[in-house]
Formats: structure tokens, C-alpha cells, sequence
């Protein structure tokens, strides 16, 4: 089996870290899998939210500890990614920081559903996700101290825009494990829910998405993530051009009509 598998249902993809012997830590097959992944879901029109999770008892590890030990790097590879400071910069360039450069080309919905543990840069790829449902027994922690490294893969970017400067640098410092509790309340994930509800809630929230009106559900993205970078009038001149557009398409018309009578809309 690969060590990432990734199928489309129904316009909801699902993206499945597959080392469950290894706690789903990364492999340079799996780094590459998710890029190739997310490359679809960035061109594929026909796919509408995407879910990235873990098999196993886990959601991810991050990097290969064990890969680690015998100096082979965040992953094993037959390329040279640990010689040189230059070559241990570009394993993580060219390959595993690949897929938050590439998360912030989609305008899809991106959900993480988080199971077990996620930890160190396993936790951060569920903090590049727009939306993170967790399993009330799941733990997370920002484990890179542990080990005397840097938050490589964009932690150091993610983690305080979700709970302040002040937190993330406790959580990074002290790589403090968080029960999902605790992590819902400091703003780390958005839900967390029953364990044997994990799948079917996270799916219900995924198929809500991709029934909604999709242009819409797109652009909302994209005025959120880019209005971070805008001071208030560039922010207010970009969504009045988006809703000049999406006031012209039949979705707004459809939207309308079944608040009017009082029944579920159906959009193209």
C-alpha cells in the first residue's frame, strides 16, 4: 500500500496518511503523494472540499524520528538531504514546505480530522488546514523542542495567528502535550467530538460544503485569508468586487428564492 492514498467521493476529497506502523510520520513517498494531492485539488474543479487524515492510531508524527537517529534526516531518502546545511534546508524547500505553499493556492475548503496524536510537524499540517475536527481523545503537541529543533514546516507562521504570540510560544518552548479539550479552548482546533463520531460528523460538515454555493464558499476563503494582509479599505474594495460578481450568478438567485419559500436550496 502507498503511504498516502487519495480518492474523490462525491466532490469531497480524502487524502489518508497510510504509515499506521509508524504513527504516520512522514516518508519522502508520502511528502511527494500530499504534493501531487494537493496539486489535484488545486486544478480539479469537480472537487469541492478536501479531508486530510491519519490511519491508525494516529493523525501524524511529523518527522521520522527514527530517520532521525540514523542521521538520514526528517525522512529517508536515496537523495543526499542531510550532508550539507544546504542540502538539509532544501529537504524541507523543496519537498515537505511544498504543501503549505501549495494549501495557499487552494480556495477549497481544507479540514483536518484529527485522531490519536499530532505532533511536532504532524500537528502543523493540521494547522495549515482551514478547519481542524478533533477526537475528544486526541492530543496534540508541538513537540520540535523534544528533540532541539525549529518548527520547520510553518508552525512558527500558523500557531500564533490561531492563539497569540504568547501561547504559541509557551507550546513551543515547553512542547506542552494538549488534550483536545484544551486545544478547542485556546483556539487550536474549531470542534472536537465523541470518538466514534469523528468520521461521520467530519463528513456531514465536508458534504454541507460541497452542497453549498461554491463560488461563494470560495471567494469568503480567499477575502479571509488575503483581508490578513490588507488594512481596511483595500480589504473593503476587495469584497465589494466579489460581491458584484457573485450577485450576478444563478446560485445568489436560487439562494434567495428558497429563504423566500422556506425551502433547501439546490445549487449548481
Amino acid at each position: 500500500m502507498p503511504d498516502l492514498l487519495f480518492e474523490v467521493d462525491n466532490h469531497i476529497a480524502t487524502i489518508t496518511l497510510n504509515r499506521p506502523e509508524s504513527y504516520n510520520a512522514f516518508s519522502e513517498e508520502m511528502i511527494m503523494k500530499w504534493i501531487e494531492a494537493f496539486e489535484t485539488v488545486r486544478d480539479d474543479d469537480s472537487i469541492r472540499v478536501v479531508i486530510v487524515k491519519g490511519n491508525g492510531k494516529a493523525f501524524c508524527a511529523g518527522g521520522d524520528i527514527k530517520a532521525m537517529q540514523a542521521g538520514e534526516g526528517f525522512y529517508r531518502s536515496k537523495e543526499d538531504i542531510t550532508s550539507t546545511g544546504l542540502a538539509r534546508k532544501n529537504s524541507l524547500w523543496k519537498k515537505i514546505q511544498r504543501i503549505p505553499l501549495l494549501l495557499e493556492e487552494i480556495d477549497k475548503p481544507v479540514i483536518a480530522q484529527i485522531h490519536g496524536f499530532a505532533m511536532g510537524a504532524g500537528l502543523d499540517m493540521a494547522l495549515m488546514c482551514d478547519i481542524r475536527i478533533a477526537a475528544k481523545s486526541a492530543k496534540v503537541s508541538e513537540s520540535y523542542i523534544n528533540v532541539a529543533i525549529v518548527p520547520g514546516d510553518g508552525g512558527a507562521y500558523y500557531l500564533p495567528k490561531l492563539v497569540g504570540i504568547d501561547k504559541a510560544l509557551d507550546l513551543l518552548w515547553t512542547a506542552r502535550m494538549l488534550t483536545a479539550a484544551e486545544a478547542k479552548e485556546i483556539g487550536l482546533v474549531t470542534f472536537v467530538v465523541e470518538d466514534e463520531e469523528l468520521d461521520s460528523f467530519t463528513r456531514s460538515y465536508a458534504e454541507k460544503l460541497a452542497n453549498g454555493p461554491q463560488t461563494a464558499i470560495r471567494f469568503i476563503k480567499r477575502a479571509v485569508y488575503q483581508s490578513q494582509k490588507m488594512d481596511l479599505r483595500s480589504a473593503l474594495d476587495y469584497i465589494s468586487s466579489q460581491m458584484a460578481i457573485v450577485t450576478e450568478l444563478d446560485d445568489f438567485k436560487e439562494g434567495v428564492d428558497a429563504v423566500v419559500n422556506k425551502r433547501k436550496p439546490k445549487y449548481q
